[in-house]
């Protein structure tokens, strides 16, 4: 194992990945900031759908506030080109101060009438997401060492999971007790601190060359690129495959509660257990793309993810813990594996384009399968319709697993 120096001083030799990646100066800061930004973002992604139906009383609005915060996403390639044309650690900065300036205008939201300004905000900052997504993974890529990315976005995953597991029941409280506006003051505070801890990162970023092409050029530069490229493009679709499935398979959710005999409730419990699994299965991700390389780990994750939807078929407590427990584990596989690759194989002066190309093609299914799947889970019965599920999903682990010439295998030096 060859010996690095971190942003700290201190050296790695020795040390576990993970050790290495919490020792690194900027990665710690990097993560310190998912986790309170992370904080913020779950805690208001319950309440606003809380606040909406208390005004109004109608589920269809609630929803609503999903799909403004989602939307942005469609527009992924283009808002990604931002981060290629500015640097990138001052947008980063601004994609956190933006949102923490409008936040504070959702204390005139208290009637029916006013909620276009929540959903106004919840749109701005659905776009600041996605800028901020492709400014974090083009400036990671720099300021994290590279043998590394793999555990650091384990373990942003983890970060991210550990806050879903909690910031939700805490802002549950917060709202019981001070309504939607202490939540959204809340979440203005995290990302002012947020934005306080990326302002903190120690890079050097050469100023972007001046674009000699137009927007919709250097929109489509990023997606050809991805498209191009053997590696990445067979990741980012299954990817997205396996995002459109999970879609489906999270609109049966309360239909497996039924099936169980629980109480919509239960819900709650399953969705911990597979934060749990996830949290896991981040602090094992940068060994396994270390051992399988990003399209074998990726194929393997998609493949637990398909026979963990097929079993809850099952009407057993037992098999829906162990089966949220694998969901935790295999679903973030292939999408840790497809940043960390897009990150690794794109060249700086396209990586924001092309991580947020790679992130629209990923997610966004995700939305399309949520629609499918309440469509779905109203005409088809469950054991025939987790089951064909899960096939579908094990078809997308062989093709992808298959792909021989996407990926060359890791050498002993890039495992260790």
């Amino acid at each position: 194992m060859t010996e690095r120096t971190t942003h700290t001083g201190k050296s790695t030799r020795g040390s576990w990945p993970v050790v290495r990646v919490l020792r690194d100066r900027n990665a710690g800061l990097y993560l310190a900031g998912v986790v309170v930004s992370g904080f913020g973002s779950s805690a208001l992604g319950l309440a606003a759908g809380v606040w909406v139906k208390d005004l109004t009383g109608s589920d269809g609005l609630a929803a609503l506030c999903l799909l403004a915060l989602w939307a942005p996403t469609v527009a992924g390639p283009a808002l990604g080109a931002v981060a290629d044309r500015v640097r990138r650690k001052p947008l980063l900065i601004a994609a956190n101060l933006l949102p923490a300036g409008l936040l504070p205008t959702l204390f005139a939201v208290d009637s029916p009438g006013a909620l276009w300004l929540l959903f106004a905000v919840l749109f701005v900052y659905g776009v600041a997401g996605v800028v901020q997504d492709a400014a974090e993974s083009a400036l990671v890529a720099t300021a994290v060492d590279p043998r590394l990315l793999g555990d650091f976005n384990g373990l942003r995953m983890t970060a991210n999971e550990g806050m879903k597991l909690v910031a939700p029941l805490a802002g549950a409280g917060l709202y019981a007790a001070y309504g939607g506006p202490g939540v959204a003051a809340l979440d203005a505070a995290t990302f002012v601190l947020a934005a306080g801890l990326y302002a903190a990162l120690r890079v050097r970023e050469a100023p972007p060359r001046r674009p000699t092409a137009t927007w919709w050029r250097r929109t489509a530069e990023g997606a050809g690129y991805l498209w191009g490229h053997p590696g990445l493009r067979p990741l980012v679709l299954a990817g997205g495959a396996t995002m459109l499935c999970a879609g489906v398979g999270g609109a049966t959710l309360y239909a497996v509660v039924d099936a169980l005999g629980r109480s919509p409730a239960y819900a709650g419990v399953l969705y911990a257990v597979q934060g749990a699994g996830s949290v896991v299965a981040g602090v094992l991700s940068g060994p396994a793309l270390r051992r399988l390389g990003a399209r074998r780990y990726g194929a393997a994750g998609v493949a637990l993810f398909g026979v963990a939807v097929a079993v809850r078929a099952v009407p057993s407590d037992a098999v829906a813990w162990a089966s949220g427990a694998a969901v935790g584990l295999g679903l973030p596989a292939v999408l840790i594996a497809a940043l960390t690759a897009v990150q690794r194989g794109t060249p700086g002066p396209l990586l924001g384009r092309v991580s947020a190309t790679a992130g629209t093609l990923v997610f966004a299914p995700n939305v399309l399968g949520l629609a499918a799947g309440a469509l779905l889970v109203e005409t088809v019965a469950l054991p025939l319709l987790l089951p064909s599920l899960g096939a579908v999903l094990l078809a997308t682990a062989v093709a992808l697993g298959r792909r021989r010439d996407a990926e060359a295998v890791p050498t002993r030096a890039e495992r260790l």
